[in-house]
């Protein structure tokens, strides 16, 4: 590590230790460096390296047991509480939070949400601290891009607490996991795009004002493009990842007569601008929105959707949560459905 700047070194240190116990690099009951050890791989004084183990053991991360050595800690006792861990905050993500917090409620539970920016290296140190705090519980929507987690996911130990992935592709788990087929989802709003007579072509809306792949939104789009192709195979896809671009130019110019936004804040926000530009809304284009929030019932015109099952997907993690069983790699798979509304 770099210790170079105008941060202490002691500090630099106590981060680079405390970063890997709770990512879980340094197992809990693993022994860790002794102050000699410190000493040499980092080359600093004794003093600093009595200084990082202190700091250490304060923090409770780490056991000090004469003779024998310095310990990782384990947890020793747990807390009421359900974590969430989540890549950012959408009025979808909102909805899910609801649910699964009704779920906490029944079981006398606590549910807190932490937001990690679909950053694989925030995810894995939430999860790490919530562990270590002793949490009954944590709920997952992992970052985007799964694949960079797989190895911390593959080690992690998560003692008592229980693990549950949830909303993501997850084409893989080494935990329990309630998830939607987007396969489904996307599949039933491109037949009802094109069940209308005057043909044309669609537009996938997604938002990417967060850092990182979305594999999530790469799946969806590659769904989307093999219905067309295999079915549809006169009409295109076009995809737009910042609302803002969009024109009257755009919609006119490339003969879109079909939408599927990915949030329905985001379906909101289209509507407004289709009207602005004269367009007439289903007659001239119709839109789909991947959720099925308040929001998108409540708006005028009420909004069709492919509802996401958030309620049922809920009730599966509070399931899988509460079951006795110590049984990992149980896959649920939430079918979402269309519900057809005004647009």
């Amino acid at each position: 590590m770099n210790l170079r700047g105008h941060i202490p070194i002691y500090k630099k240190l106590i981060e680079f230790y405390r970063n890997r116990i709770i990512s879980q690099e340094y197992l809990p009951g693993a022994k860790i460096d002794s102050i000699n050890k410190i000493m040499s791989r980092h080359q600093v004084s004794r003093e600093t390296a009595k200084r990082v183990l202190q700091a250490l053991i304060a923090e409770n991360l780490v056991i000090s047991q004469p003779g024998r050595g310095t310990f990782i800690n384990g947890v020793t006792s747990m807390v009421k509480k359900w974590g969430m861990v989540i890549p950012f905050y959408s009025t979808n993500i909102e909805q899910l939070i609801s649910e699964i917090s009704k779920q906490a409620q029944f079981s006398g539970r606590k549910l807190e949400y932490f937001l990690h920016y679909n950053n694989p290296d925030e995810e894995m140190r939430s999860i790490g601290q919530l562990i270590q705090k002793g949490y009954e519980a944590i709920i997952i929507v992992p970052n985007y891009d799964e694949s960079i987690t797989g190895e911390f996911y593959r080690r992690l130990n998560p003692g008592k607490t229980k693990i549950v992935l949830a909303d993501n592709t997850m084409a893989g788990s080494y935990f329990n996991y309630a998830i939607q087929s987007y396969d489904l989802g996307v599949t039933r709003a491109v037949d009802y795009l094109a069940e209308w007579e005057e043909k044309g072509n669609y537009l996938l809306l997604s938002s990417e004002r967060w850092q990182g792949r979305n594999l999530v939104f790469d799946h969806m789009k590659q769904t989307f493009e093999m219905i067309l192709e295999m079915k549809y195979p006169d009409r295109k896809l076009f995809h737009s990842a910042d609302i803002n671009d969009l024109s009257v130019d755009f919609f006119r110019g490339n003969n879109i007569r079909g939408v599927l936004a990915i949030q329905d804040s985001l379906t909101v926000r289209l509507i407004g601008k289709l009207k602005k530009w004269g367009f007439s809304i289903p007659e001239e284009i119709r839109l789909v929105s991947y959720g099925n929030t308040e929001l998108s019932e409540l708006f005028t015109p009420a909004i069709t959707v492919v509802d996401c099952q958030y309620e049922e997907m809920a009730n599966k993690i509070g399931q899988l949560i509460n079951e006795t069983s110590n049984l990992i790699g149980k896959q649920i798979i939430i079918q979402p459905k269309l519900i057809v509304r005004e647009t």
